[in-house]
């Protein structure tokens, strides 16, 4: 069964793709789909209704099963923020590298002046599974909570994992091996909800 994942980023699409290995699904990202399709217009209020609007609009183009995600960082002593706008934050870069650097440039600039203590975090993560006709099958939500700190460390995540520190484990979420994220993490906790379901409640997606 093909499944297309809502994303054109390979370190997404990569997490995704581990955690889903168990089933018979052949996971594909956006930049395998042909032709051009037009981005939805994220103006939900909450990562849930940003993902419903992801997986519903990208199912019903493509004809194809439709997992999306949204997901970001809420920051406490920010009141939520950067929160559902955390990819665009700073709003630069051309690149995704580009833009990551500016998200957390500007975070840590905010973030100036508030001691550690108080700068408790969280990635969160929703996800939506749609039939291409828009029904929606499944939605879970993930989160991953931690601390922001002034230094990134780390090289195996992107965005503002190398300053999410995680205290009981003495490391950021970018110096977490794959494996152990998938375990912890925001999307791993999301998607492992998602594949309670397709154990429980979906047999068809079950490896014979």
């Amino acid at each position: 069964m093909e499944l297309l994942i809502a994303t054109s980023n390979e370190h997404k699409l990569r997490e995704i793709g581990e955690v889903l290995s168990g089933f018979e699904i052949v996971v594909k990202g956006l930049g395998s789909i042909n032709g051009s399709i037009p981005e939805p217009v994220e103006d939900g209020a909450t990562f849930q209704e940003n993902a419903r609007i992801k997986a519903r609009e990208y199912a019903r183009a493509t004809e194809l099963r439709c997992l999306a995600d949204d997901s970001g960082l809420e920051v406490d002593a920010l009141d939520g923020a950067p929160g559902i706008y955390s990819a665009r934050y700073a709003g630069k870069g051309e690149t995704r590298q580009e833009r990551d650097e500016a998200n957390n440039r500007k975070l840590l600039e905010q973030l100036q002046g508030v001691p550690q203590s108080e700068r408790t975090a969280r990635f969160v993560c929703a996800l939506c599974l749609c039939e291409p006709d828009g029904t929606i099958l499944h939605e879970t939500r993930g989160e991953f909570p931690g601390m922001i700190i002034d230094t990134p460390r780390g090289s195996n995540g992107f965005g503002y994992d190398p300053l999410l520190y995680v205290p009981e484990m003495g490391v950021t979420s970018a110096e977490l091996e794959p494996e152990a994220k998938n375990e912890i993490s925001h999307r791993g906790r999301a998607l492992q909800q998602l594949v309670a379901w397709f154990n429980s409640d979906a047999p068809s997606w079950k490896v014979p």
